[in-house]
């Protein structure tokens, strides 16, 4: 079901988003090689603990940890191991709070020193390809607008869009409605609607589409064992366009990067 938004409602989703936002700037500068998923695990439910906020995936859907970490073929939903990371992995962090009452939930995924070009690539065009896909979420376009205008991007490079996971509608519930695919027909869909709140995450593979989950019951990897990349904002439709509640600008301070992506989705400049 989709659930439309007060301005006061979405302010207080913002709130949710950026203890998101402040946990992976936070983790930015822990992810380097010796690190284990479960060590970060557990400075990400001390981080949103201390900051007045709960965990939101810690026990949803019997969800053991407080992140998914999604290594290298890992696509999403793998849960943290002792397994240390290594010079030259890539590591998708999800992560979810809770705060007054209303959900945030986004994700980056990160290069662990250098990486080969080809997944640099991959991580660039999958990320760029977030933001094609929310100048899509506007009034006047549907649902399949925004998975068309992935699907577009990503596949013109010959990459893989995963189809069985999708993003979602967001708010006092993790998942809410529509669904949010990452392909699809333009013109095809739900009409979007002032005061929607959603999480766009485009999941792509350097190699094929196909997918299989691991015996965890949990982890999601790519079937040809090549990378996956993971990028998620949360976005309102607030007088007729987009508009960022997320943000990554916390992990591009911890990492020393200087970008302008997101602001035309902000109404006002982000305040770090």
């Amino acid at each position: 079901m989709i659930v439309i938004k007060t301005s006061e409602e979405i302010e207080l989703m913002r709130q949710s988003a950026l203890i998101v936002s402040k946990t992976l700037g936070m983790l930015a500068t822990e992810l380097k090689p010796g690190v284990t998923t479960l060590e970060l695990d557990k400075m990400a439910e001390a981080f949103i603990r201390d900051h007045g906020a709960i965990p939101g995936f810690l026990g949803l859907y019997d969800c053991p940890s407080t992140l998914l970490t999604s290594v290298n073929e890992q696509i999403v939903h793998g849960l943290p191991t002792n397994r240390p990371i290594q010079e030259g992995d890539i590591v998708s962090v999800d992560c979810g709070a809770i705060m007054n009452g209303f959900y945030g939930d986004h994700a980056y995924t990160f290069e662990i020193g250098e990486v080969a070009p080809e997944v640099k690539k991959l991580l660039q065009i999958t990320k760029e390809s977030l933001y094609v896909g929310i100048r899509e979420f506007r009034i006047g376009n549907r649902v399949e607008d925004v998975g068309s205008a992935i699907q577009r991007y990503t596949e013109a490079e010959g990459y893989g869009v995963v189809r069985e996971l999708v993003g979602h509608g967001l708010g006092r519930k993790m998942h809410e409605g529509p669904e949010m695919p990452n392909y699809g027909k333009r013109g095809k869909g739900k009409k979007f609607q002032e005061g929607m709140t959603v999480a766009i995450e485009p999941m792509i593979n350097l190699g094929t589409k196909n997918i299989k989950q691991l015996k965890d019951g949990w982890t999601i990897v790519t079937r040809d064992g090549k990378p996956s990349a993971h990028f998620e904002h949360d976005v309102a439709l607030v007088n007729g366009k987009p508009e960022l509640l997320s943000t990554f600008a916390y992990i591009y301070q911890a990492l020393g990067i200087t970008s302008n992506e997101e602001d035309e989705f902000r109404a006002i400049p982000l305040v770090l």
